[in-house]
């Protein structure tokens, strides 16, 4: 008896050819894409281990013929950011004292304001998520010069102290927005059926909803990390030069007009103050993608 295999033939869709013009399409824009983003970093690289003599060479785009890490050891410790000569480091643990305790209380604060306007729900809830929405969109220079009196006034101003609370203050409109819509999405029986068994408010928040929001989370803090890290104006405005965050003596570095413009050090300096948030992204990547697609932007 004949095989209906052999009769029939293959089943299944047909193999797609590898370079199909579909294909070509996509992963060249895929590389000329990653190119584009990648070239100035090569660049920045590349520049921060070659010497002031070899650079002035002109080839930006040459691997450096003799590796040399002294432009590094120059900006972390040894570079004038003003009247102080000691590099980024003071800048950088002034940004680490300013980041742990705002990413902290900010996201803190946020998961339980958007908890409360999505599971606890009291009258005029939704005015008070309107106002926090509306908060998101203001311009923050609008707000500059108040804030100065308010820290002012608080005995705040030129502090570390001050600039955790404006970046907390800051921070909280879109991190509130981002729990809210988030907690939205779960299960409300989870919720119904805790509730029926007696548990309270902080019981669910607890057991019940942190175990099921480390995507949020992550994406919370990424993006406090890299806003409270990367940010300029209010390190400039908030704070004095024994408080400058890194951004702010980087600044500094890289604009001074004194002496010899090096600009292996200038490359440097900005690659050590961008190693923060890249390393977030590197290792919380997939956590921030689950957190997006699970609904962190659902409304």
């Amino acid at each position: 008896m004949t095989d209906t295999a052999t009769l029939t033939g293959p089943t299944g869709p047909r193999p797609k050819k590898a370079l199909s013009p579909r294909n070509i399409m996509l992963y060249g824009t895929l590389i000329v894409v990653s190119l584009y983003y990648l070239l100035p970093l090569y660049v920045m690289i590349v520049t921060s281990l070659k010497g002031m003599p070899e650079i002035r060479l002109g080839n930006i785009f040459s691997p450096p013929v003799e590796v040399t890490f002294q432009p590094w050891v120059k900006a972390w410790a040894e570079a004038c950011t003003g009247i102080n000569c000691d590099g980024l480091s003071r800048g950088f643990w002034n940004s680490v004292r300013i980041l742990i305790p705002s990413v902290l209380v900010s996201v803190s604060i946020a998961s339980i304001t958007g908890y409360v306007l999505s599971m606890w729900r009291f009258k005029g809830s939704e005015i008070f998520f309107a106002i926090l929405l509306l908060g998101a969109f203001i311009p923050y220079q609008v707000l500059l010069y108040p804030v100065v009196i308010v820290l002012r006034e608080l005995g705040l101003y030129g502090s570390l102290t001050g600039l955790v609370v404006v970046h907390t203050i800051f921070g909280m409109p879109i991190n509130v927005l981002l729990f809210r819509n988030y907690f939205v999405t779960l299960p409300e029986e989870l919720f119904k059926a805790a509730r029926v068994d007696g548990a309270g408010f902080w019981r669910i928040f607890v057991f019940i909803i942190l175990p099921m929001s480390l995507p949020i989370f992550v994406v919370s803090m990424i993006i406090q990390v890299t806003g409270i890290w990367n940010d300029f104006l209010f390190g400039v405005v908030y704070t004095r030069p024994e408080n400058y965050p890194m951004t702010v003596q980087l600044n500094n570095i890289v604009n001074s007009v004194q002496g010899v413009q090096e600009y292996n050090v200038n490359m440097a300096a900005t690659l050590l103050t961008g190693l923060v948030p890249l390393t977030v992204y590197f290792f919380s990547g997939k956590l921030f993608v689950r957190g997006i697609a699970a609904g962190a932007v659902k409304g």
